[in-house]
């Protein structure tokens, strides 16, 4: 019977989560002719927060007696949830889809070289090869200087880097942390953005489509949250980490 190791662990949550996240981003752009971007946050985080909250007690992970490093990385996750967040919908809803998840293929490089950096991970020169490769098909795609460059691929590209920050503080967390905690708190962050960001605009009644439209996002938004930080968790980083590319 073959041996379920810790790279194709991570590997098969990371595939799980990347397929939520992707409905998830596919619900968000269908809202985006609806329901201003705040205001779609706010709704989808308060959902996240409330069903996270519930999870955490019937499971017993509502955890508050982690030790400090803990605590920071988790923090520091959170505000890489926070801007990665941000800077995504911010394209996503300014941005054909197809372009904003092209951009984010940078990602599994991006979060491969970090570990390599900053925790010390095997690189060798056929990933650091791959790596340029792949950065330099992200020039090709958002052309700086080109005609069809904006602001907006710039965002996108922020987003890479929120998320790479937000994936080595999960790796660097202690297994004792549970994950559906770590999702919460992060839920937490992303709505309170939403919550800020709803004062300064105007609201829209949620129609029944985009309210169907809302709840497929958070329901999916939630086994993202709690897939993406078991991911980080299992296997080598730059074995896991290009299983992003399922997306």
């Amino acid at each position: 019977m073959p041996i379920l190791t810790d790279n194709i662990r991570g590997a098969l949550i990371m595939i799980g989560a990347m397929c939520a996240y992707t409905f998830n981003d596919a619900f968000m752009k269908a809202l985006a002719d609806e329901i201003p971007l705040f205001q779609a946050i706010f709704f989808r985080g308060m959902a996240a927060v409330i069903f996270l909250t519930i999870l955490c007690r019937l499971m017993r992970q509502l955890r508050f007696d982690l030790s400090r490093r803990d605590w920071a990385l988790v923090l520091m996750r959170t505000v890489g949830e926070f801007g990665g967040t941000y800077f995504f919908l911010i394209a996503l809803f300014n941005m054909p889809i197809a372009t904003v998840s092209a951009i984010l293929q940078a990602l599994p490089l991006a979060v491969s070289l970090a570990a390599a950096l900053f925790l010390g991970e095997a690189l060798g020169w056929r990933r650091l090869t791959a790596i340029c490769v792949g950065f330099a098909g992200v020039l090709m795609i958002i052309q700086p200087g080109g005609e069809n460059f904006s602001a907006y691929s710039m965002s996108a590209l922020a987003s890479v880097v929120c998320i790479t920050f937000r994936d080595i503080a999960v790796r660097r967390m202690s297994r004792s942390v549970p994950a559906v905690f770590v999702a919460l708190v992060a839920a937490v962050g992303v709505t309170f953005m939403g919550a800020v960001g709803s004062l300064f605009i105007d609201w829209v009644p949620f129609s029944a489509t985009s309210g169907l439209q809302l709840a497929g996002a958070t329901g999916f938004l939630i086994f993202g949250y709690i897939a993406s930080v078991n991911a980080m968790r299992f296997g080598e980083i730059a074995y896991v980490a290009p299983f992003r590319y399922t997306s």
